[in-house]
């Protein structure tokens, strides 16, 4: 136990990790977290995708991609697309805007960190990450 805070060390990690990544997903830029991903996910795959698919791969209700689709497709940054396998169905694709935003988020991201990284000598980067590395580590 921390007699300094009253917390222990995996709590004041978790509240660590926590203001860090509010900070990141803050600094991303205006579109909203889980519209972020969705397009991250959407990105990732690589090609347009079917809204179920995109559902399965966020863990998350169907129509919950159909409302994020919605409004990434109002912003213009994904297009919808006839399934040229299944013309009841529709594909989801980036488009150039999205692309756009997606790096301008992350270029964002990455200053965030590097000026908070920037607050350590070099060696006490190399330490952190290592030590990160650790705890980050999965074990079997």
């Amino acid at each position: 136990m921390n007699t300094e805070t009253g917390r222990d060390a995996s709590g004041e990690l978790l509240e660590l990790l926590y203001t860090i990544l509010r900070g990141v997903r803050r600094e991303a830029g205006p579109y909203a977290p889980g519209q972020l991903r969705f397009l991250r996910t959407l990105a990732g795959c690589g090609s347009a995708q079917r809204p179920g698919a995109l559902a399965d791969a966020l863990a998350v209700a169907p129509r919950s991609v159909t409302s994020k689709v919605d409004v990434a497709e109002a912003d213009g940054l994904v297009r919808r697309l006839p399934d040229p396998t299944d013309r009841r169905a529709t594909l989801v694709e980036l488009t150039p805007a999205g692309h756009d935003l997606l790096a301008a988020s992350a270029h964002l991201r990455h200053e965030y960190i590097a000026a908070r990284l920037a607050r350590l000598s070099p060696t006490e980067q190399t330490e952190l990450l290592r030590l990160l590395r650790v705890v980050g580590a999965e074990t079997d």
